[in-house]
């Protein structure tokens, strides 16, 4: 089996050696960069003491931190659960065999991806309340315009996926009775979310920062709390917003880890099955051969 593809080869001991040259210029070019942000920042004052002692005292998380942490995360959580169901829904509606379903999906998707997700959230929070004569939470506005964004780019990755599954699969699923219904359900879904999980990870990732855009409706999630009201309250406006993107970083990075234990995890699942499908297929071959002893289609005695 080759080790390489037709549109990636190995490098040879001169490309090997490009690249690193380039690395380690990159390195110090990065470095140096982060340099002169350092100074610039120490002379305009950035560094000192009093505008970072703010995080050193617990009223700050009390107040400030958590309360918005804990309503991005379940924002985040909310739309990312809708988020998973619309796109699952609606790609299996683009690729039903009536029109009348197909069409109305495929236009769905299309326009929610083309409207800006800041109007969308803006729209459902100041629009929606004269359709429906009620008002419309900050909330749900943050959510369900979470929703039908990101859905939306979802189900277009679903979509790539279950085309992505070769047809011999289905059509065999079919042959032994299968209904579509249970063909997508147990067959092409699961293939297609193992095979578009970096896209499905770095689409939650996308819909979890864009919680921020809540601001526009004053939803009370992380930087609205602790960067805009922490800093009218301590005057540490660049300091809030390192503290802020830290922790952004590092509940993207949780995202990220937890998505590759989930594809190891299925991926072991998949080896440990195909071993037992190979283990029975011996089986079934050993004891499928002629009482003498010799094998199947060999004339006896």
């Amino acid at each position: 089996m080759m080790s390489s593809t037709v549109l990636y080869d190995h490098p040879g001991p001169r490309a090997r050696a490009r690249n690193a040259v380039l690395s380690v210029v990159f390195g110090i070019g990065l470095v140096v960069l982060l340099w002169w942000i350092y100074r610039q920042f120490d002379e305009a004052g950035q560094w000192e003491g009093r505008l970072w002692q703010p995080f050193t005292e617990p009223d700050t998380w009390t107040q400030f931190i958590i309360p918005g942490l804990r309503q991005t995360l379940l924002a985040a959580a909310t739309g990312m659960l809708l988020s998973l169901a619309f796109g699952i829904l609606f790609a299996v509606g683009r690729l039903s065999e009536r029109w009348w379903i197909r069409v109305p999906s495929g236009i769905v998707v299309e326009f929610f991806r083309a409207v800006p997700l800041l109007l969308l959230i803006f729209f459902i929070f100041y629009g929606v309340p004269f359709l429906i004569q009620g008002p419309v939470s900050a909330f749900w506005s943050v959510v369900v315009g979470l929703t039908l964004y990101n859905g939306s780019v979802l189900a277009e990755a679903f979509r790539a996926g279950i085309r992505s599954i070769p047809t011999g699969q289905s059509e065999a699923a079919y042959a032994v009775g299968m209904r579509k219904s249970q063909v997508m359900q147990l067959i092409l879904v699961p293939q297609a979310a193992r095979a578009m999980l970096p896209v499905i990870v770095s689409q939650l990732v996308v819909l979890l920062k864009d919680t921020a855009l809540g601001y526009i409706v004053a939803f009370p999630e992380l930087l609205q709390r602790g960067v805009n009201d922490l800093s009218a309250n301590y005057g540490n406006v660049v300091a809030a917003a390192i503290v802020v993107a830290a922790i952004y970083i590092l509940i993207n990075f949780l995202i990220t880890m937890l998505a590759g234990w989930l594809d190891r995890r299925s991926s072991r699942r998949a080896y440990r099955a195909s071993k037992q499908n190979v283990r029975a297929a011996k089986l079934n071959v050993r004891d499928s051969a002629p009482a003498g002893g010799g094998t199947v289609g060999e004339p006896q005695g």
